[in-house]
């Protein structure tokens, strides 16, 4: 009588966390769906002096400000740094290898989609399986299970690469993502983390680590401002737009930017040479700019006379057939109907503020 009285009470209370359940999804407390972190804040002064040049010297040191962050976020996001830092291999000697650094700059979905699916293009096409590290906000579908994008974590995932590579043989494959500025490439992390990347920065970064042999996409708006910092005869540099243009496409809601649908989900999918693939993917980006009435964003490109040492080993080894194209293309922007994000366009404008403080807005073109 006992055990039959047991398993009533057993079986009432499965009933019961089961009616719950059903009662929570009805009004919508268990499926409630993820929301990405929203950019509701200005940009806060990161640049200083009293006057314009000195706030433009200021931003060229690539300043970074965390606010307000858990320590529990902080705590999660340094371990999932850590263990993908640890997972980085060796470099193999007498084997030029790749390293393939992909980094989200801004936590808008567009930009951690595109930056994951960066890593995998770039990692097949160049043999990269352990010696890729992306780094990147979410995708939209939840909270990232990677390591987050920014300055400081850039920085730190170079500084290991450069440890475990041989800097005369190997090559790093750098590609970002996010917004940027005719002073750089923009930080901007919700409304928790903000920054620059500069091209004096970067520049010193890699001078710093000894990294000379490096294929550079760089994919935001004024990206072209750093080819005269980071162009060299051993460096392939690709930007989506020239120092003083907006590059398009970025609304957080696509999959694509122009840039990085023409040049990762097109031509870099493709088994051809590198120079090619740079030439099918401006003569796209040229063609859906013109589609939609818009200023060319004039994507630049710089190779160098000696990459051919490392680039031609890493060609011959390529992977001989292309892969499918994922994502909703760039240019459905051009029909989707606005959600009230980002439309065609989105860099960082700065405007010098009382006492040559910097301040920057996201503009947007319709």
């Amino acid at each position: 009588m006992r055990h039959q009285l047991v398993r009533r009470v057993v079986a009432l209370a499965a009933i019961a966390a089961a009616s719950l359940s059903l009662a929570g999804s009805a009004t919508g407390q268990a499926t409630t769906p993820y929301a990405a972190p929203q950019h509701t804040s200005g940009w806060p002064g990161l640049g200083t002096g009293e006057d314009e040049a000195q706030t433009e010297a200021s931003l060229a040191l690539g300043p970074e400000l965390e606010r307000d962050r858990s320590p529990v976020w902080m705590l999660a996001d340094q371990r999932r740094l850590d263990r993908a830092l640890a997972a980085l291999q060796p470099q193999r000697k007498g084997v030029v290898d790749a390293y393939v650094v992909v980094v989200g700059l801004d936590s808008d979905p567009i930009f951690g989609r595109e930056a994951r699916e960066a890593g995998k293009v770039l990692s097949r096409r160049y043999g990269a399986a352990g010696h890729t590290i992306v780094l990147a906000g979410t995708d939209g579908s939840g909270p990232s299970e990677l390591p987050n994008g920014s300055p400081r974590a850039l920085a730190l995932a170079l500084a290991r690469i450069a440890e475990l590579m041989d800097r005369n043989e190997d090559v790093v494959v750098l590609y970002t993502a996010g917004h940027g500025a005719p002073f750089g490439l923009a930080y901007h992390d919700g409304d928790d983390g903000f920054g620059v990347v500069s091209p004096a920065r970067m520049a010193r970064m890699f001078d710093e680590l000894g990294i000379r042999n490096r294929l550079l996409i760089l994919s935001a708006c004024y990206s072209g401002v750093f080819v005269p910092a980071m162009a060299s005869d051993t460096t392939v540099l690709f930007t989506a737009a020239s120092a003083d243009r907006t590059s398009f496409g970025c609304a957080a809601d696509k999959d694509w930017t122009f840039f990085g649908d023409a040049m990762i989900n097109h031509a870099l999918r493709q088994p051809v040479p590198l120079a090619k693939a740079g030439e099918q993917a401006r003569a796209l980006i040229t063609q859906w700019e013109g589609m939609g009435s818009i200023t060319p964003s004039q994507p630049q490109v710089s190779i160098g006379s000696r990459v051919a040492k490392w680039l031609a080993p890493l060609e011959a080894r390529m992977p001989k057939t292309a892969t499918p194209m994922v994502g909703r293309p760039a240019i459905s922007i051009f029909s989707d109907p606005p959600n009230g994000s980002d439309a065609a366009s989105g860099g960082i404008a700065t405007r010098p503020g009382n006492g040559g403080k910097q301040s920057a807005r996201k503009s947007r073109r319709q």
